[in-house]
Formats: structure tokens, C-alpha cells, sequence
């Protein structure tokens, strides 16, 4: 059997990352897989798929994600391949034309509950005709199949729900970020995200103005909404508790060396950085919103969205009650092995012999 991935790049990212070890697992298992890229920028996923012998097609080095000769450079290769899955629009899009009479399995990974698309009616005909173009669609979450129900108007009998996953053992066993760690005894909150609109550092950054100067935060990511988040930092007063770390390879070794972990955001489909911070084994909190409610409900702490008075109180509360502290972590980790990056692979697998 042999499996072709299309996304548009291997930036760093939630579905890029999947991608990514989505790509390595099948690899380590025999199975013959490629990557095709939209835009084959040199990045560190990139080069971790190099490194394994996975071919790489580089359709551009930062070219236009919507360039219709992508479609000509997908038709060229699609039909080597048993099975073609596609990630993100554009190749969702470009690869449902492009394998018009391919003998080619088409299956896509919808990686959100929502997307700008579904905020405009008028294109309903346009996502009907291209997820009919699919022999299978996967959903990373029964609310983000749900959320496609709803949207389509109808049920869809093709789509399967296989959850995002981690590599749980890789996270729980890193070591802290020696730089980083000890922190002078402070009480450190950690959130990694990328600095875009559906994220919510806004509201843990408020969060801060009701803790004292024992609590730091430590954001890593990067993005289009850093100077909007740096204004925010210097109009709140917390500066010098408020550290932006950037975009990190050794994101585990953070986690390890904060005492909390968080993801603020305002919708997200099953969101990786969640089940990384539950695999580190300390208390996460996330915002009560769609795709984090469901991974954390029940295990970890959820608090009202952009409510940055009760998100404060949740993080004074574990830092004052150490039990509450350690059943809290507890119930994260054990919540985090149920979505290890091996169960991800095999669900894959299973589709994939279902097709041929």
C-alpha cells in the first residue's frame, strides 16, 4: 500500500504536527508513505521527514497556498499512490480535482470543529460537492463531526472520528527546560499556541493582574497577534512577569519546568496542546469552549470563556492546595494516555485497509 499526505507545509502546527507523526509511525510500522507540500520551506518537521526517508514534494519555497498549478503537480503524482490524504483546504480542495478518474483512495482529515468557509452559507454547495468527492472523511473529534452535521444539514455515514494524538511517553518523561528551571520560586503558568485570532492569550495574560508578583507567565508561540499581545502586557502591568518565549523545539523540557498548564482559546478542534500539557503530569486548565471541553472536562480544569477573575482564582487555588494540586495532575495524565499517538496510527491503518 502506498500513502501520499498533502498539506500545504510543515510550519509548525497543530496539523502539521499530526501530520507529521502520523507520517513517522506508519513509516515505523513498513508502510510506504510520501508528503506532498504545497510549500516546502526548510522547518524542523521537514526535516524530521527527511531524516526518515520520507519523500518529500516541494510544489514551492513559500509560494501562494491557493496556486492552481498545484493542482497539475498533484495530478503528475496521485495516481503512484493507493491512498491520498489530504489536510488543511486548499489541498482538500486541489486534490479532489485532481484526481478526477485517479484510481486513487481520496480520504481528508478535517482538523477543526469550525472554519471560515462554514461562516458563509453560500459556499454549503461548495463543501456538499467536495466532501462527496471523498471516499472517507475523518473528524479529530465527535463534536467537530457533529459540528459538520449541523453545518451540512444532513448525517454523514462516511465520516469516522479518530482523535488527534500524542506521543505521551516523549512528554512525560522530558526533562525541565535547564534555562528555565528552578524559577526563583515562582508559581509559572505555561500555554503554548501559536499568536493568532482563535487563541486567547489575552485572557490569562488579565488573569495575571489578579495574582501577585509570585506567579509568572510563560508564553510560547509566535504569530501575527504579537504586537497586539505585547501591547496588552505593557497596558496590564506585567511586564516583568510575563516572559514570551518564541517558537521552541523543546516544548516538553517547558512543561516540565512550569507548575501549570493552560490553553485559552475561543474554539479549537481537538487541540494537541492540550493532551501535551495533560502528558507532562501537572493540573491543565483550559477555556470552556468546543474541542477543549471535551478532552478536559472531568480530568483537568475548565473556566468560563475569557472570564480572567475565575481563571486567577483556579490558578491560586493549586498553587495553595497542594492535594488539590496532585489530583488534579493525576487525573490530567491518566486522561492523556488515552490519546497516545499509537492509537492515532492505528485508527489510520484501519481506514486505510478498509479502502483497499
Amino acid at each position: 500500500m502506498k500513502i501520499l499526505q498533502v498539506i500545504t507545509s510543515m510550519h509548525i502546527g497543530g496539523a502539521e504536527k499530526v501530520v507529521m507523526e502520523l507520517i513517522l509511525g506508519l513509516r515505523t510500522l513498513g508502510y510506504d508513505v510520501d508528503v506532498a507540500l504545497f510549500s516546502g520551506e526548510d522547518t524542523d518537521f521537514k526535516r524530521q521527514l527527511d531524516r526518515s526517508g520520507c519523500r518529500v514534494f516541494s510544489f514551492s519555497i513559500g509560494g501562494k497556498t491557493y496556486n492552481p498549478i498545484y493542482i497539475l503537480k498533484l495530478w503528475r503524482i496521485m495516481h503512484r499512490y493507493d491512498i491520498v490524504h489530504t489536510h488543511n483546504t486548499a489541498p482538500q480542495f486541489f486534490a479532489a480535482i485532481a484526481g478526477l478518474g485517479s484510481k486513487a483512495k481520496l480520504i481528508t482529515t478535517e482538523h477543526s470543529s469550525s472554519n471560515r468557509r462554514r461562516e458563509k452559507g453560500h459556499l454549503k454547495w461548495f463543501d456538499n460537492w467536495l466532501y462527496g468527492r471523498y471516499d472517507t472523511i475523518v473528524c479529530i473529534a465527535d463534536q467537530a463531526k457533529q459540528a459538520m452535521e449541523t453545518y451540512l444539514g444532513r448525517r454523514m455515514d462516511d465520516v469516522a472520528v479518530i482523535n488527534n494524538g500524542v506521543n505521551v511517553e516523549d512528554f512525560h518523561s522530558a526533562e525541565p527546560a535547564s534555562e528555565l528551571y528552578p524559577h526563583c520560586g515562582k508559581f509559572v503558568i505555561a500555554m503554548v499556541a501559536g499568536f493568532r485570532y482563535e487563541k486567547d492569550q489575552d485572557t490569562v495574560i488579565k488573569a495575571m493582574t489578579n495574582l501577585t508578583d509570585g506567579y509568572e507567565l510563560w508564553l510560547v508561540g509566535d504569530g501575527v497577534r504579537r504586537k497586539e499581545l505585547e501591547t496588552l502586557i505593557e497596558t496590564e502591568g506585567v511586564k516583568d512577569r510575563v516572559k514570551l518565549l518564541g517558537i521552541r523545539k523543546d516544548v516538553s523540557n517547558i512543561l516540565h519546568a512550569a507548575d501549570v498548564v493552560i490553553m485559552s482559546s475561543h474554539r479549537e478542534g481537538l487541540s494537541l496542546s492540550n493532551i501535551e500539557g495533560m502528558s507532562v503530569g501537572k493540573p491543565f486548565i483550559a477555556s470552556d469552549v468546543d474541542g477543549l471541553r471535551e478532552v478536559t472536562q472531568n480530568y483537568g480544569i475548565l473556566f468560563p470563556h475569557k472570564d480572567a477573575i475565575a481563571l486567577a482564582k483556579i490558578i491560586d487555588r493549586l498553587h495553595t492546595d497542594k492535594d488539590y494540586y496532585h489530583t488534579v495532575a493525576d487525573r490530567c495524565y491518566k486522561r492523556a494516555l488515552e490519546f497516545d499517538v499509537n492509537k492515532m496510527v492505528e485508527g489510520y491503518i484501519d481506514i486505510y485497509r478498509s479502502l483497499i
